[in-house]
C-alpha cells in the first residue's frame, strides 16, 4: 500500500522508485501484487500518463487511511512503552520561513526527541496535504484554508524596507503616494500592483510599478539589500537587517495588513503524538520571539 500510494501521488513508477529507494521493477511488482490481491486493475498505464481507475481511486483513499492509522498505532505504542517519540514527520512551509525560523526550530525539537526524523518541504506552492503525505503545514495567511484544522502560532507583521544606498540615491518617501515614483520590489503572486497602508483610522491604497517581482521573499530581500528598491518584507526576515542598519524602514508611521502564522493539519482524530509535541513546541518557542518590526 505504501508503494501504491507513492506511485499514485507522483503519477510515475520511476519517481516513486526514486523516492522509496527501490528499483522500478520492484515497485511494479508491489503494485501488481496489490492488484492481484484485490482482483482489480488500479492503474491505467500508457507511454505518457498514469491514471487511477475507479477501483484505484477507492484503493488510494482506503490505503491512505490505513497507513495513517498504522502510523498512529506505531507512534502511540512506542511512545507508551519507551517514553520516546518515534517515526518521521513531514512538514511544509515557505522557503523564507524555513530559512528564518523553522529549520533552526526543528533542529532544537529533534534534540529533544532523537528518535524522530523530519522531512521539511520548503515550497511556495500550497501542497495538497493528503496527496503529499504532509503531517503539518506552516502557512502565513490572513484567511487559511477552511478545509484544514488550524492553530495560530504567532502574528506575522510586514514592513516596507530599502537599503541606505537606494534611499540616498532616490530619496526617502514621506507619504504613501510617493511610492508610485520609486522602484518597487514586489511579489509575483500577490500585491504586485497595489499596496494597502494604514495609519490609525486612515487607510490608503497605492498603485505601484514593480520593476522586479519574485514569488519568494528571500529573493526580494536580497534584491533590497543590493539596492534594488523598496520591498515589502515579513518582519521575521527584515528585523536582523533593520537591527544592523543594512536596511531601513520606509514610511514607519504606516502599517501594512497583518497576517498570522498558522499550523495546519487535516484531522484532529489522526493527529499523532509527535505532531502534537511539535505544535506545542513551536507555540511555546514562537511566543517569545520579536515579531514586530524593529
Amino acid at each position: 500500500m505504501r508503494v501504491f500510494v507513492e506511485v499514485a501521488s507522483r503519477g510515475s513508477f520511476s519517481e516513486a522508485a526514486d523516492r522509496l529507494e527501490m528499483s522500478r521493477a520492484m515497485v511494479t511488482r508491489y503494485v501488481g501484487a496489490l492488484e492481484q490481491w484485490l482482483g482489480a486493475r488500479l492503474l491505467q498505464r500508457s507511454t505518457r500518463s498514469l491514471t487511477l481507475t475507479d477501483a484505484g481511486e477507492h484503493c488510494l483513499r482506503r490505503s491512505q487511511q490505513m497507513l495513517a492509522l498504522m502510523a498512529d498505532v506505531e507512534d502511540e505504542t512506542s511512545s507508551r512503552h519507551e517514553g520516546q517519540l518515534r517515526g518521521q514527520l513531514r512538514i511544509t512551509c515557505s522557503v523564507s520561513f524555513a530559512y528564518a525560523q523553522l529549520a533552526a526550530a526543528v533542529v532544537d525539537f529533534l534534540a529533544l526527541h532523537p528518535q524522530l526524523k523530519v522531512d521539511l518541504n520548503a515550497s511556495e506552492g500550497a501542497l495538497n496535504l493528503v496527496e503529499a503525505r504532509i503531517d503539518l503545514a506552516i502557512r502565513i495567511s490572513a484567511e487559511p484554508d477552511p478545509a484544514l484544522i488550524g492553530r495560530v502560532l504567532a502574528p506575522c507583521c510586514s514592513v516596507l524596507v530599502a537599503s541606505p544606498a537606494y534611499l540616498a540615491r532616490h530619496g526617502v518617501p514621506q507619504q504613501p503616494a510617493e511610492l508610485a515614483t520609486h522602484r518597487v520590489l514586489s511579489y509575483a503572486n500577490f500585491g504586485k500592483s497595489v499596496w494597502t497602508l494604514r495609519r490609525g483610522d486612515e487607510q490608503v491604497q497605492v498603485s505601484v510599478s514593480s520593476h522586479f517581482s519574485a514569488n519568494e521573499a528571500t529573493a526580494l530581500l536580497r534584491a533590497a539589500l543590493a539596492g534594488g528598491g523598496v520591498a515589502l518584507q515579513p518582519s521575521y526576515l527584515a528585523n536582523p537587517h533593520l537591527a544592523d542598519g543594512s536596511l531601513q524602514r520606509v514610511l514607519p508611521d504606516w502599517q501594512l495588513p497583518d497576517m498570522a502564522i498558522h499550523a495546519l493539519y487535516t484531522s484532529r482524530r489522526h493527529l499523532s503524538p509527535a505532531v502534537r509535541a511539535l505544535l506545542d513546541f513551536l507555540a511555546e518557542r514562537f511566543a517569545t520571539l520579536p515579531w514586530q518590526p524593529q
